[in-house]
């Protein structure tokens, strides 16, 4: 694959020390821009590859494999999917989004491992709660949710994107419970309930001293103005929504390929960095709404694109996907195993199925860990494997692959 023409880590390297010279980062800020800037160069090592058939070579330089990199998410995004593989249903599949509102997206901010916490904990309460409610589905259900704290434009934007197969297991484990057609829980239920647990959980989290405010928000630290800025909050619809089904197994995976290893931007997404600043792609979903262009062009200083990229840098050890009921670590095998085994015996009588296909591509899957060679196809060869900070000792006609 080719090098995209501008990176992250190219804007990084010509302002980031100016940028740092000038602002008091996080520890986890500073590793991701060092591991950014040092991804796939001399600073990491690498290894030397050489065609078995014409003597071509290459060097390639290792990955930072940091989470936030924009180069790295692409393989990592691969490995991921190939395990999700295993983990398909032959069923409609179902894609909901909960978003935070505003003044406790702020919050969330200077609180990031606990309220994103919370937000997945009420998320994925919400949605066991009413799915067990024989007045809806009546059955225990499983689900991938993925965290997102950026709009397009890079702005803080937190909220989930949760990905659920369109049924559950009966509460005795005997048989599958499918959904409707092209409808998997009401929303309006979801978000009047997930209004209620958040807040409670957050309300909770105060009274508890877990939750800092620092800034234009140390006010809220105070019981009093923390209720207060609640309390509209609880007279307001809260953002869930549930989007069309997937087309089957496969859009599934296509679709997981595109948000669960995302970054804030793609290196895709820029467009040029010049004396104005750095310009990028972005989508303005207000605009779209009204019928207006909605692929528009964003420019902004150097120092602000640093600072709205910096903005997403989660904390260390935070997992931003989970999987959750049915699809829970543990005896997941085993309970998809079941599920695709009651699937098979019920779908000709009793499961609406939308004819969805048993995926048997891989669509995620890793590609093979030795390309074949880019002048004659032949096999490439491992000859060299070299120290981060040193050069290699073969002497070899080579190209760098830096892509």
């Amino acid at each position: 694959m080719a090098r995209p023409a501008l990176e992250v880590a190219d804007i990084l390297n010509r302002h980031g020390e100016a940028y740092l010279a000038r602002h008091r980062l996080s520890r986890g800020q500073l590793k991701v821009i060092g591991a950014i800037r040092a991804c796939r160069t001399a600073a990491l090592g690498g290894h030397v590859m050489r065609c078995g058939d014409c003597d071509h070579a290459t060097i390639a330089y290792n990955s930072c494999r940091n989470r936030h990199c924009p180069r790295c998410q692409g393989a990592a995004a691969r490995d991921w999917l190939a395990a999700r593989q295993a983990d398909l249903l032959p069923v409609a599949y179902y894609h909901l989004v909960f978003t935070l509102p505003a003044p406790i997206a702020a919050i969330a901010f200077q609180n990031k491992a606990t309220v994103y916490g919370l937000l997945f904990k009420a998320a994925a309460e919400t949605l066991t709660t009413i799915a067990i409610d024989p007045r809806h589905l009546g059955a225990r259900i499983g689900f991938t949710s993925v965290l997102h704290t950026w709009g397009s434009a890079m702005t803080h934007h937190p909220h989930l994107h949760i990905i659920a197969p369109g049924g559950g297991m009966s509460p005795d484990g005997a048989h599958w419970i499918s959904c409707r057609p092209g409808f998997f829980l009401p929303v309006r239920v979801l978000s009047r309930l997930f209004r209620r647990l958040f807040l409670k959980g957050f309300a909770a989290l105060h009274a508890a001293g877990q939750i800092a405010f620092h800034g234009n928000l140390a006010s809220l630290a105070d019981s009093k103005s923390f209720a207060a800025m609640l309390a509209p909050l609880r007279r307001v619809d809260w953002v869930v929504y549930a989007k069309r089904p997937f087309g089957g197994p496969e859009a599934v995976l296509a679709y997981l390929a595109r948000y669960t290893h995302r970054v804030a931007i793609a290196n895709s997404r820029l467009v040029a960095m010049d004396r104005h600043g750095v310009t990028f792609h972005w989508k303005d979903y207000r605009a779209r709404s009204v019928g207006k262009v909605w692929r528009k062009t964003m420019t902004l200083t150097a120092h602000a694109f640093i600072r709205r990229f910096l903005l997403h840098v989660l904390p260390d050890g935070f997992h931003r996907i989970r999987h959750y009921g049915l699809l829970a670590s543990g005896r997941r095998a085993d309970t998809i195993a079941r599920i695709r085994q009651i699937i098979a015996v019920a779908a000709p009588d009793n499961i609406a199925r939308d004819d969805v296909p048993v995926a048997t591509e891989q669509p995620g899957q890793a590609p093979e860990p030795h390309p074949p060679c880019a002048c004659c196809g032949g096999r490439m060869i491992l000859v060299e494997r070299f120290a981060p900070g040193t050069a290699p000792r073969t002497i070899l006609a080579v190209r760098i692959d830096t892509s």
